[in-house]
């Protein structure tokens, strides 16, 4: 047909003429738009395919080195218990007018008990002292005076004039059992704040006291300790005070540490001398 023929048709054929080709241009668009769709979906999310085994070895390899990596730089269970305990820790200086007494320095633990500041201590610390005076961890030193105590158990509740900055009780815990982490937390011989490790060797132990008392139900530990220990808290590995430091144990009668310590338990020590937890 030339190609003025068009122009010759009627004009209902050159208008279906039209819409036939409108309609096969717009079927080849949807189909062109289908197939974007469906290429762009198998792209984007491809079905995953399986792993093969030097892949599996591989990811598992850098996971086990990320936990070691991770546990290598965390602090030791005995540094954190060091850091929750260490607010809460007190330096006692008992004041004696005898001379040659047992415990010469007059320096003692002590550990914070509750929100008020209390401060529990071993009872032969501050026995016949003609003064007592505290220092918190913050610095802040004040007198103090004996509330409550219980020589039976070797055990006595401080009250200070005034507290800390803040006050931070100790977390107060169990006895603890055999063969379990403990942490030792004095000032030994003058050195403040220290802390020394080992584990409970012992529990429910009797020892006899210089002044001939029998203690009981004691915790044995090989943490060492020495005079200036006295009065401090016996930790677990999660910092909790699971005991008060009363005694070593040294046959020469030196007074200094050989490998065994006795603290009595938390539980007779906060209720002995009318110390609750809380």
């Amino acid at each position: 047909m030339p190609d003025d023929a068009e122009s010759l048709m009627p004009l209902r054929w050159r208008h279906r003429a039209g819409r036939h080709r409108r309609l096969v241009l717009a079927g080849v668009v949807a189909a062109l738009l289908l197939a974007a769709i469906g290429a762009y979906v198998v792209l984007r999310d491809p079905a995953p395919k399986p792993l093969d085994q030097a892949t599996v070895t591989a990811i598992a390899g850098g996971v086990v080195e990320k936990a070691v990596t991770d546990l290598q730089q965390a602090p030791a269970r005995s540094a954190r218990a060091y850091q929750a305990i260490l607010p809460s820790l007190v330096r006692i200086e008992a004041a004696r007018p005898e001379k040659g007494d047992a415990d010469a320095t007059g320096l003692g633990a002590g550990v914070i008990v509750n929100a008020r500041g209390a401060i529990l201590t071993a009872n032969h610390v501050i026995a016949g002292a003609t003064g007592v005076r505290v220092t918190f961890a913050d610095g802040t030193t004040a007198a103090a005076e004996v509330a409550s105590s219980d020589p039976e158990n070797d055990i006595a509740v401080l009250a200070p004039e005034r507290g800390p900055e803040v006050i931070v009780p100790a977390v107060l815990g169990g006895a603890g059992q055999v063969g379990e982490e403990a942490y030792a937390i004095g000032h030994p011989l003058g050195y403040e704040a220290s802390l020394t490790t080992g584990v409970i060797s012992g529990l429910d132990r009797v020892i006899e006291g210089k002044d001939g008392k029998r203690l009981r139900g004691l915790i044995q530990f090989d943490a060492a300790v020495n005079p200036g220990n006295s009065g401090g808290p016996l930790l677990d590995r999660d910092g909790r005070v699971i005991g008060i430091v009363t005694a070593l144990a040294n046959p020469s009668r030196d007074g200094y540490f050989i490998g065994i310590g006795f603290a009595v338990p938390i539980g007779t020590a906060g209720g002995a001398a009318g110390a609750p937890p809380k």
